[in-house]
């Protein structure tokens, strides 16, 4: 089986629907934002403060390659990932991509007390606005589309998992 992959702006759940959707699965969870600070032996944070973003991209995509060459498992992703051509192109190889998103208001209101996300410093609402605003339709390539906004975990593992069955039945991996 190929492994199912989240994508998604930060705050979108992907972290915790993936959780859960592995555990319903009965599939193993590989977070690759713990996989890079497991291996950087620092948080990321940390590698953004000592290091940049541009290192840590590189970092990410090194890990993300590793992980999806394992298979059969469930992926989720930092929601940068997918600024990478190549990470897309690996994810689409390698994956069933299932992109989560939410509305600019639920993520604000997810994220304001979120103190460890680098990219969010100068404040939450703003910053959050901007990405958004700059990262419009990356999403878009992942061919399960599901709004987090307002659902219950165990609503969205279930409309995931009918979407990946209905594709497995199509004969789509």
């Amino acid at each position: 089986m190929k492994n199912l992959v989240l994508v998604g702006f930060m705050g979108t759940g992907k972290t915790t629907v993936g959780a859960a959707l592995a555990a319903s699965l009965g599939l193993k969870h590989t977070d690759l934002d713990d996989a890079i600070v497991e291996r950087e032996g620092r948080s990321i944070p940390e590698i953004f403060t000592d290091r940049g973003e541009a290192y840590f991209r590189d970092v990410e995509t090194k890990r993300l390659a590793e992980i999806l060459a394992a298979g059969s498992q469930v992926v989720t992703t930092g929601g940068g990932a997918v600024l990478r051509k190549k990470n897309v192109e690996m994810m689409m190889e390698h994956g069933i991509v299932i992109a989560l998103h939410a509305t600019e208001e639920e993520l604000i209101k997810r994220l304001e007390n979120d103190t460890g996300r680098p990219l969010l410093a100068g404040g939450v609402a703003t910053r959050v606005k901007t990405l958004m605003a700059e990262r419009a339709g990356v999403y878009d390539f992942a061919p399960i589309q599901v709004d987090t906004t307002g659902k219950s975990l165990s609503d969205i593992v279930m409309e995931i998992t009918s979407q990946v069955v209905e594709r497995a039945q199509d004969g789509e991996q």
